[in-house]
């Protein structure tokens, strides 16, 4: 048996609350991690606002987990304790699908998220299948790994999936948690890069970021006129936009790829795509092969997210902090301070 503390949404939208909670038996496919450092994503503050629909109440949130393995079961492969590893917002599939046994884990049936009906990270301890603690490479930057694992893996996803050029020219809409990783990543990966943003103050940081070209999303004029020159376009923001000049920033065979929650339906006419072959396009993040993948790459480009550091037990004022719109642009929660 083990015990873990984290603090816990007793029930939706209510502030975090320390807790302990009696994990029981490390399954015999399992891995232990003690928490370094865990980040704070948008999805967190969605589950402890149940604005979806599927949080479990209490629980512990927290899915961007930079740790050390502390336990193995039985059955764990490929890992020692001490090792550090990374756990982001999946911590188990079933590994016998058509999916998982052809690379593709995030996408099986079976997925279970980090913080879905168990314990997350914002805590002294977290739990995953041994496939989903992911080995981090030497020379990382630890206190700010945490968010490759969920937001970087997103934005770079579209990269590995449709073998995107380096010599590609790709527009990132919004420059937030997601667009700014996106913007590194992008710039990192050789790509010429136009950031959109609604934000004027934000323009300079966007260049800071890698921004080649910077266009304001509101000014309809300035997106008219990168008609047909984007190869990729990834939509990182959950609000509606102007989706028909979206799409025909588009190249011929160009492809909009979104990973924003939006939740309003995206009107698509069918001729802006049928005459230019263009497509649309989302994912959710991506199997253990494609974090190994990012974190490789962040670490050899020295790519980091900016992050702004809170004590884990300052939890409910990091949380204020991000629902209120300040975070610039993710912020990690120091488990050790």
């Amino acid at each position: 048996m083990s015990t873990m503390k984290g603090w816990a949404a007793e029930q939706a939208g209510k502030p975090l609350v320390l807790s302990e909670f009696d994990l029981g038996p490390l399954g015999a496919e399992q891995v232990e991690v003690a928490v370094d450092y865990c980040g704070i994503c948008h999805s967190d503050l969605s589950m402890i606002n149940n604005e979806w629909g599927m949080a479990r109440f209490p629980f512990v949130p927290g899915h961007e987990v930079i740790g050390r393995v502390t336990a193995l079961g039985p059955q764990a492969k490929g890992l020692t304790i001490g090792q550090r590893v990374g756990i982001g917002w999946s911590s188990n599939s079933c590994m016998h699908c058509k999916q998982c046994l052809s690379g593709h884990q995030n996408l099986c049936a079976e997925l279970e998220a980090t913080i879905g009906g168990r314990h997350g990270g914002f805590a002294d301890k977290v739990r995953a299948h041994w496939a989903w603690a992911i080995p981090l490479p030497e020379g990382i930057d630890l206190p700010s790994a945490g968010p490759l694992l969920c937001g970087g893996i997103t934005v770079l996803k579209p990269f590995l999936a449709y073998e995107v050029s380096p010599t590609a020219r790709v527009g990132v809409v919004g420059i937030g948690g997601l667009g700014h990783m996106a913007v590194k990543l992008a710039r990192a990966w050789g790509c010429e890069v136009t950031a959109f943003t609604s934000t004027a103050a934000k323009a300079d940081e966007a260049r800071a970021f890698g921004a080649h070209n910077v266009v304001s999303s509101r000014d309809t004029s300035a997106i008219k006129a990168l008609a047909r020159s984007l190869d990729l376009l990834l939509v990182t923001v959950n609000v509606s936009l102007d989706w028909g000049a979206l799409i025909n920033t588009l190249a011929p065979r160009g492809r909009m790829h979104v990973v924003g929650a939006v939740v309003e339906p995206i009107p698509v006419s069918i001729f802006q795509l049928m005459g230019a072959e263009r497509e649309i396009s989302s994912s959710p993040t991506g199997a253990p092969e494609d974090i190994a993948t990012l974190l490789d790459f962040a670490t050899r480009h020295d790519v980091r997210p900016q992050v702004e550091m809170f004590p884990m037990s300052d939890i409910n004022a990091a949380l204020k902090h991000l629902e209120e719109g300040k975070a610039r642009y993710r912020i990690v929660l120091d488990a050790k301070a």
